[in-house]
């Protein structure tokens, strides 16, 4: 595993420090294998597969035996919808899988999943998740290093463990955990227990630099002056970057679209609504809410315009999108991960991430 992260101070200032790149897969169970195959061959350094209808342990696994040496990410595993116990196996099985190449991305999801799609508990989502980690690496523990399982927190109790439910040891030392956060109390929980934290990809740089970042390392910084255990790896910040790539006028004209719609879905949400209020454009979510309501998808993306498209996204060849996102998200963070639409050219993402780093590499 790679310990090229800047630390936590140097985050929001690493201009020289080389930008980590992560691909993105949709971890369909017909494509992961030419996926994973693909990224490694790009020389990114992680493959980040996403819990949307398939298990992304599953197929990462299924990755592990097609790769040698790029990371496995969830991006992002449904923390609630498992127990600390469940995620901790899973989490483990491809850790041995691929020889201590697991990184393990968590997010909450929203109240209505978790009761309605998992039959699962919701409650304190933040003050719930710090211990949700807590409970996971205590677990890990007493696998890497045969320590009694006494975890007794408010939320999960995790007391007994014998040996011949103990996997073995991984030489490679436990899996990363990362957290996906959007509002302040989530993000704080990302720098206090994480070893680092996912942005969502409805942000903007102000957004990111302005209202989350400062309370994501400021609460690692404390956990850092606390001497909290997991402190002694790099924390990362990885950023999420919507991008509608073409090589051709038609290819990046129908690419715009779809990531309008994306961007105009997100807008919808309330929960997202604060990063929407930073540039003025609250009232939007107000006109799309409703139109989401009644899934009228092609609607809402035609009242995202150029002014809040170029803050939410970049566009262009492969070359011109690595530009800007450099330009913007270099210093700020320290890996990050291209999304265009699901059913675009997977080669595009990959340039993109090539050109990125043939111009990190001249700039630094």
């Amino acid at each position: 595993m790679t310990d090229r992260a800047a630390r936590p101070a140097e985050a929001a200032h690493a201009d020289t420090a080389p930008l980590l790149l992560d691909a993105t897969a949709s971890g369909r169970p017909g494509s992961i294998l030419a996926d994973a195959e693909r990224a490694e061959a790009a020389g990114v350094d992680r493959l980040v597969v996403a819990e949307t209808a398939h298990d992304p342990f599953v197929q990462l696994a299924r990755a592990a035996d097609r790769t040698r040496s790029i990371e496995l990410a969830t991006g992002v595993a449904i923390a609630f919808a498992r127990t600390p116990m469940t995620l901790a196996y899973e989490a483990w099985g491809l850790h041995e899988a691929s020889g201590g190449r697991a990184v393990v991305g968590l997010g909450s999801q929203i109240k209505p999943h978790i009761e309605r799609r998992f039959g699962m508990t919701w409650s304190q989502p933040a003050a719930r998740m710090r211990e949700y980690v807590h409970a996971v690496r205590a677990i890990w523990n007493s696998w890497q290093h045969g320590t009694r399982l006494t975890f007794r927190g408010d939320f999960y109790q995790h007391t007994l463990m014998t040996p011949v439910f103990s996997p073995e040891p991984v030489a490679a030392g436990l899996p990363r955990i990362l957290l996906a956060g959007v509002g302040p109390l989530m993000t704080a929980a990302a720098g206090a227990v994480a070893d680092g934290f996912i942005s969502h990809p409805f942000t903007t740089v102000p957004y990111l630099t302005e209202h989350v970042l400062p309370g994501v390392l400021a609460a690692r910084a404390q956990a850092e002056a606390e001497g909290a255990a997991w402190t002694d790896r790099p924390f990362e910040v990885v950023g999420n970057v919507l991008a509608a790539i073409g090589r051709t006028e038609e290819e990046l004209a129908a690419n715009r679209v779809r990531v309008r719609e994306r961007i105009a879905f997100y807008a919808s949400t309330p929960a997202y609504r604060a990063v929407l209020d930073r540039h003025g454009w609250g009232e939007l979510q107000d006109q799309l809410h409703p139109l989401s309501v009644r899934g009228r998808w092609q609607e809402m993306g035609a009242l995202i315009d150029d002014a809040v498209f170029d803050a939410f996204a970049v566009a262009g060849t492969p070359a011109e999108a690595a530009a800007e996102v450099h330009r913007r998200y270099a210093g700020t963070v320290t890996r990050l991960s291209v999304h265009s639409p699901d059913d675009a050219d997977p080669s595009l993402a990959l340039d993109t991430l090539t050109a990125l780093r043939q111009l990190d590499a001249r700039q630094n």
